[in-house]
């Protein structure tokens, strides 16, 4: 290991700071729609909890969901304002940015796993209803979400692990309002293929192959959905998925976008904006989704309003 990296250099973090002007209003925004998320997707943990109606497959993976949501805002956002209150650039020490980005990547994988497990959910209900309790116990569904955070977890052990002891300036300064993995991979003086080849084999795996699994459940459901004789029975099967597919294109989207789009001649800010959408935005709309999309859900939010307000 080079004497730069034993020396364990500090990062500076841009974030916003180029866009003085709107750091004030951006600041307002980003922790309105941070309190929003921890509301949405708490009120999503205890409906899924609370509610006998939610207790099945498909809400236990979107309660995990939703912590997933709460913990991978919670793991940018509070720095994010914080930085955004000083009129500089701050700097982050070389332990937090690395952490920062290790907690990023096991939530980030962790959610591909959990939307490709609801995908299974949605075909197991609707293509093989009659098997659906065995290939769909509590056993199974326990065993995909442990699932979903070991290869979270082995993930984000492998990137840190390769990017991390790499060697950097002493003065790195990251154009960025996290330590995403490409930023702080850019930074590095030396060994760039080994991460290089890791990241993109991470990107071809976590975003493309669950992705591929996600669209193809779907064709099957819609091949089988289109073969039902009741409209009704359509209708019931396209609302309770249209939530799920509207959740796994906005987040595979904006992540395919990130990653896998050409980087040469990327804009910085562009760059910002979208990691900003995916990191903040996106988990404040996965609980209004559900609950205006989805009837069960929004009926248990009902059941649940209505009890508060009549209990003395």
């Amino acid at each position: 290991m080079t004497e730069e990296n034993q020396t364990l250099p500090e990062f500076l973090l841009l974030g916003f700071s180029d866009l003085r002007a709107l750091q004030g209003p951006l600041f307002w925004v980003v922790l309105l729609v941070y309190l929003l998320t921890l509301l949405g997707n708490s009120v999503i943990i205890l409906l899924t909890q609370g509610s006998p109606a939610l207790h099945s497959p498909m809400y236990f993976f979107l309660r995990h969901l939703s912590v997933v949501e709460v913990l991978y805002t919670t793991d940018i956002v509070p720095r994010t304002l914080v930085d955004l209150a000083s009129p500089h650039p701050r700097a982050i020490s070389f332990q937090s940015c690395a952490t920062q980005m290790y907690v990023f990547i096991v939530l980030g994988i962790t959610e591909c796993c959990l939307l490709t497990a609801m995908a299974y959910d949605r075909y197991a209900a609707i293509c093989r209803p009659l098997h659906y309790s065995t290939l769909m116990s509590w056993q199974a569904c326990t065993a995909m979400v442990g699932i979903s955070w070991f290869m979270g977890i082995i993930t984000a052990t492998t990137h840190s692990s390769l990017i991390f002891t790499l060697p950097f300036p002493s003065h790195p300064i990251i154009p960025h309002f996290l330590c995403d993995i490409l930023p702080v991979l850019r930074l590095a003086s030396a060994g760039k293929n080994r991460s290089e080849i890791s990241v993109v084999t991470a990107t071809v795996v976590f975003i493309m192959v669950p992705f591929s699994l996600i669209v193809a459940s779907y064709a099957r459901i819609l091949g089988a959905i289109l073969a039902m004789a009741s409209t009704q029975s359509r209708r019931k099967f396209f609302s309770t998925c249209s939530s799920h597919l509207l959740v796994v294109f906005l987040f595979f989207g904006t992540a395919s976008i990130t990653y896998i789009r050409p980087q040469a001649g990327s804009s910085v800010t562009m760059n910002r904006i979208l990691s900003l959408f995916y990191t903040v935005v996106t988990p404040m709309l996965n609980p209004i989704i559900y609950t205006l999309r989805n009837k069960e859900v929004a009926g248990a939010l009902w059941h649940m309003m209505k009890r508060q307000v009549s209990s003395p």
